[in-house]
């Protein structure tokens, strides 16, 4: 499978880096690169990229306003964002503007070529044992499924986070709600889903390409 990449990251030794190992990848090209994200979107329009790798602390424009201006115009690029640190709160408000995956810059190479290629096919990156699952229910060929009633934006919010393996009290901070009402939620959309469990729920979302 053949990628193209846009890279835009601030540090330049890291983007340089990035790029570099990524170019020695069979299939993968990086066809643009940025320090800033002021020039995400002229980028994406222009080279039409499988994948925009996005920095979130950047000192202009950064990761997450990127996305707002995404979701303004209307652009719809998979984006994985790049993170130096544990920026939990940044990671869920990009998650929440579309963002279907995120990593930390210290993960290793064959880590950020196995999310890119998910993304690039789809999918949203997700931690490795929901993965695992995700391929094993894909290889079984289970049967076709069916979203019974559509979900809200709040409920479609609130199956991302749980998608990127956030917990009801993480998901509540993140969205200014009490637990109670994410719990209640998140009920909601296993019952929409026809489904049992949390692991399930992201399972049919990612086949109804919900996620």
């Amino acid at each position: 499978m053949n990628v193209s990449i846009v890279l835009i990251d601030d540090q330049n030794l890291v983007r340089e880096g990035i790029k570099s190992l990524l170019q020695l990848k069979p299939g993968f090209t990086v066809v643009a690169e940025a320090a800033d994200g002021s020039e995400a979107e002229t980028l994406v329009r222009r080279h039409q990229p499988d994948v925009l790798l996005l920095d979130i602390r950047m000192p202009k424009v950064t990761g997450l306003e990127v996305l707002q201006q995404f979701g303004q115009a209307g652009i719809e690029v998979p984006v994985l964002i790049l993170t130096t640190f544990d920026d939990h709160e940044l990671v869920l408000d990009c998650i929440k503007l579309g963002a279907r995956g995120y990593l930390r810059k210290d993960v290793s190479f064959e880590v950020l070529t196995n999310a890119i290629l998910n993304m690039a096919q789809g999918k949203s990156w997700l931690q490795p044992a929901v993965t695992c699952r995700v391929e094993k229910a894909r290889d079984s060929k289970a049967e076709p499924v069916v979203l019974l009633e559509q979900l809200t934006d709040i409920e479609l919010q609130v199956l991302r986070l749980v998608a990127a393996g956030y917990s009801n009290h993480e998901i509540a901070g993140a969205l200014y709600k009490s637990v109670g009402t994410i719990r209640n939620q998140v009920s909601a959309v296993l019952a929409k889903l026809d489904v049992r469990d949390r692991t399930r729920a992201v399972l049919k979302a990612l086949d109804l390409g919900l996620i």
